[in-house]
């Protein structure tokens, strides 16, 4: 009877050790769940790679820092650029995407004067069917009812609010929410949502429209081949110290190759010479 019991005793020991390890295995798993999914959540990009942050120079900035972008800069570069902390690139325009997708295509503008953003900015029209102003915005287009070509909207998107402060400015003055997209150099104010980044760049204002395109077509069920973002950029992109180092070899090629017609010029001459002078025969250098 002693030995059963003990068995019994050994049995549920066994059984409690099993139930221990499982819910210890559990806990160990949901614990690395957590900590994937802060990590993920705690400055991993979201919306693409980082490289294609850094191939479209996204993060760089300007030499000119206004007080309400300075929190957004990461630090300076030996020539005085700028550099904005990608993760909050990357989690600023997130932000003003999912701010924007709640607009229908006829709800809201895209003004851009400068001629980097008008491919862009005139694809993402075409997939889209959003109304866009590029060169010149006309001043007074939503505020005044006499004009007409007079038109209602509920938000307003600006490339630049320097720029396109005549976008801003109608906006302001009919109390509708602004979208922009600020460099190290713009002003906040008046703004109701910032998306940081290089808005100088065709490559950088490129990848911006292509995330916002690709995000809003999935939102609004927009049924369309989505171009690629080279396609929205309008070239190939290369990482900037691939081409710098490429530029170096080439020019490195260029400085081989004129030394060598130099060194061969001077062979040719030396040769000229010497045939020259046994034509001539030995005689003739002594002037006999």
């Amino acid at each position: 009877m002693e030995t059963k019991k003990s068995e019994l005793e050994e049995n549920e020991v066994d059984i409690n050790d099993e139930k221990e390890i499982v819910e210890s295995q559990k806990k160990l798993k949901k614990e690395k769940k957590e900590k994937s999914e802060k990590e993920e959540t705690s400055g991993e990009v979201v919306l693409t790679s980082l490289d294609d942050y850094i191939k479209t120079s996204s993060y760089l900035g300007t030499k000119v820092i206004t007080p309400t972008m300075r929190e957004y800069v990461y630090r300076r570069r030996l020539d005085g650029l700028a550099i904005l902390n990608t993760n909050t690139v990357d989690k600023k325009l997130k932000e003003a995407i999912d701010f924007i997708v709640q607009f229908k295509p006829e709800e809201w503008i895209i003004a851009c004067k400068r001629e980097a953003g008008w491919r862009p900015v005139k694809m993402f029209s075409e997939l889209t069917g959003v109304r866009v102003f590029t060169k010149k915005y006309p001043a007074g287009i939503i505020t005044n009812t006499c004009l007409p070509n007079f038109f209602e909207t509920k938000m307003v998107m600006v490339c630049d609010p320097w720029n396109d402060k005549n976008a801003l400015n109608d906006a302001n003055l009919i109390a509708i929410p602004v979208v922009a997209i600020c460099d190290t150099n713009n002003h906040t104010h008046n703004v109701d949502v910032v998306a940081i980044a290089n808005n100088k760049s065709n490559k950088s204002i490129g990848l911006i429209f292509w995330l916002l395109a690709r995000e809003y077509m999935k939102a609004h069920g927009i049924k369309k081949p989505l171009p690629s973002l080279e396609d929205f950029v309008g070239e190939k992109l290369i990482v900037e110290e691939i081409r710098k180092k490429k530029k170096a070899k080439e020019k490195e090629k260029e400085k081989i190759t004129e030394e060598q017609m130099i060194e061969d010029r001077m062979r040719r001459i030396s040769e000229e010479s010497d045939n020259e002078s046994e034509k001539r025969g030995p005689g003739a250098e002594q002037g006999v």
